[in-house]
């Protein structure tokens, strides 16, 4: 049935948990994966105050951001690869990453979202958002939680 699955990650334990599981289950089924990870971009509070910062170290921060994209995918790609699972990875700059989530599963014609959960509740919940409550409340597809 399903035979495209977006998996959003953040490189955190439980989504690397999730990104194993995700490719287990896309191996099951023959299905192919895209890998997807939205980055936040520069803080505003620090445009504006170019009087008191190098432009070089705005760009450092972009290119660190860049880079540990980069690297969370590479390993999420390394976990499709050693099991024989086809995936491909994409990435995006934005500061609201449910929203980033949904247009990536749209783009790239995924079937499936299959994605972890922090678990955060209560005042945490309340202060940090919850991305996959926002994911599964906005998604015209099936969504898939991993906890």
């Amino acid at each position: 049935m399903f035979q495209h699955l977006l998996v959003p990650t953040d490189g955190s334990e439980q989504s690397a948990r999730a990104v194993e599981a995700a490719v287990a289950f896309a191996k099951e089924r023959g299905a192919r994966i895209t890998f997807f990870h939205a980055r936040a971009n520069l803080p505003i509070s620090l445009y504006g105050a170019g009087e008191l910062i190098n432009p070089a170290t705005l760009q450092d921060l972009a290119n660190a951001a860049k880079e540990g994209s980069d690297q969370i995918l590479a390993q999420a790609l390394e976990v499709a690869q050693a099991a024989g699972v086809v995936a491909t990875v994409a990435a995006v700059v934005d500061d609201l990453p449910a929203e980033a989530i949904l247009a990536a599963a749209q783009e790239h014609g995924s079937d499936l979202i299959f994605m972890s959960s922090h678990g955060r509740r209560g005042l945490s919940a309340f202060l940090l958002g919850s991305q996959t409550q926002r994911v599964m409340t906005n998604a015209s597809l099936p969504v898939l939680v991993y906890r």
